[in-house]
């Protein structure tokens, strides 16, 4: 009798486990990503790490019939990465007018500030972006209509939000100091999106304000008119032209210094010369090398 209440019990246990495992949900594991190449620089290969408790900690492949802004143009919608894009624009061959404002979308000033650094070279790197003067808080809004991609921290951009548009373009804001948005989410141009701040490399208080097409960073001042908080025009030309300063950026080569180098070695060594070290990479003769910095040298 004991031997067959033992049995009984154990038919009883195992009943019960194979009943709890059909319920239980299972464990969705992370989707890869097999559009996305990666991040175009060093400056954004740190861990992720989401800043909104409510945004999605894995990343999420979306096709071209998802509902999602310029879906036709880009083909995939990723959240996390904040420049999954194989970008050379300045092989773009194709010329096409993208309306900025219509009758369904307007425009908004992401912050009404003076320009404290402009798009171009900064030293030995270069500047895809606009910085805008702010105090710590100041609302930061979404310049068109359109669906929030990215909201998370990162090394070099501290809080950011990236937003694409209806019209293929997309913006994005950087060093807040919070997000109001999260991924995924609809806005309308004016819509309070962000806090401005200092995160990131940051060494105060602005906003970095960046405008790309398919990857490809544009001059927010030719866009936007900045002084007068207007658009340049209702439409954007986009063509090769738009993006010839990457010939340039493209064709810049870096240099680590090692123990042991001058400048008149490195000059030498990478047929250049101390002067052309000194104005690419803005330092003087006395400047001292610090062991692993990069220099540019054409």
């Amino acid at each position: 009798m004991k031997l067959l209440n033992a049995i009984l019990l154990f038919v009883i246990f195992l009943t019960s486990q194979v009943a709890f495992s059909q319920s239980s949900p299972g464990i969705i594991s992370e989707v890869p990503d097999t559009n996305s190449v990666g991040p175009e620089g060093d400056d954004e290969l740190d861990p992720i790490n989401v800043i909104s408790t409510t945004n999605e900690y894995f990343k999420i492949i979306k096709d071209n019939n998802f509902d999602v802004p310029a879906a036709d143009q880009y083909f995939f919608w990723d959240t996390l990465d904040i420049h999954p894009y194989q970008s050379k624009m300045n092989k773009y061959t194709e010329s096409k007018v993208l309306n900025l404002i219509d009758n369904n979308s307007l425009f908004a000033m992401p912050l009404k500030k003076p320009i404290n650094s402009v798009f171009g070279w900064r030293k030995w790197k270069y500047h895809y972006g606009i910085d805008l003067g702010l105090n710590t808080g100041d609302s930061i809004v979404s310049a068109f209509d359109g669906m929030v991609r990215v909201v998370r921290k990162s090394k070099s951009y501290g809080n950011v939000v990236v937003v694409r548009h209806n019209n293929g373009l997309e913006t994005l804001y950087a060093h807040l100091s919070k997000a109001l948005v999260t991924a995924n989410q609809e806005i309308k141009a004016g819509e309070l999106i962000a806090l401005g701040g200092n995160t990131g490399h940051s060494t105060g208080p602005h906003l970095h304000f960046e405008i790309r097409y398919l990857g490809g960073p544009i001059n927010p001042s030719e866009v936007i008119d900045f002084n007068n908080c207007t658009l340049v025009s209702d439409t954007l030309l986009i063509d090769r032209c738009r993006f010839e300063y990457l010939d340039d950026v493209q064709k810049a080569r870096y240099y680590v210094v090692r123990k042991g180098d001058s400048l008149g070695r490195i000059a030498q060594r990478n047929g250049t010369t101390i002067s052309r070290l000194c104005k690419l990479n803005g330092i003087t003769r006395k400047t001292t090398l610090r062991i692993g910095r990069r220099l540019r040298y054409t």
